[in-house]
């Protein structure tokens, strides 16, 4: 096991965030669900919450759950990171659809307007949880109901919030950002390595 300070447990899934922690040099373990665990239960959205709110509370509840996961398999001590992000239009979360009539609906309300990516992080560092919330505003062009379908058909909008990847074919779609576009992606890099400074995790 490398020295402690030296690594830390990326507990997610998404190869995008694993990707972006090695862009940063940060070495890292995953730290996965076992398979009795309800990953999605903890992204349910529940009535009239924000999206910064909820975004927030799924990101605080999936590193609580990483670190009960830490602890019951006697790993080595070493911070532990996790992270969620959400698509906003207004008050209206758009999470990850269910299936192709879904990410159609998703996609045909970001046509042509401007939306909020939130990405929150959180960092277990000892008994400390350091917590950061990037927000990003991107605007799409107007988008022709034959170009969403065939970006269905290619399967990327699902497992995406918003039904989208800015990394993928849907790049073709955005006029402009104003924000973070590793956030956007899943994890701004500023405000993790911030994070991870505080945390005192050496990269």
């Amino acid at each position: 096991m490398m020295p402690i300070g030296n690594f830390i447990y990326l507990a997610s899934q998404s190869p995008r965030r694993a990707q972006l922690l090695d862009q940063l040099g940060v070495r890292h373990e995953l730290l996965l669900a076992d398979g009795d665990e309800d990953v999605e239960a903890l992204e349910a959205e529940r009535r009239g919450e924000l999206p910064a709110a909820y975004v927030e509370r799924v990101t605080r509840a999936k590193l609580a759950a990483a670190r009960r996961r830490l602890k019951a398999r006697a790993l080595a001590d070493a911070p532990i990171l996790a992270a969620d992000t959400t698509v906003a239009i207004g008050t209206r979360i758009l999470g990850k659809p269910d299936d192709a009539d879904h990410a159609h609906t998703m996609l045909s309300s970001l046509s042509g307007r401007t939306h909020r990516v939130l990405t929150a992080v959180a960092v277990a560092a000892g008994k400390r949880t350091l917590f950061a919330l990037n927000v990003s505003r991107v605007h799409f062009t107007s988008i022709a109901p034959a170009e969403i379908a065939s970006y269905i058909a290619s399967r990327e909008p699902f497992g995406k919030a918003g039904a989208y990847a800015i990394q993928g074919r849907a790049a073709a779609w955005i006029e402009c950002i104003e924000g973070s576009y590793t956030g956007i992606m899943g994890l701004p890099l500023h405000d993790t390595a911030r994070l991870l400074r505080q945390a005192r995790v050496f990269f």
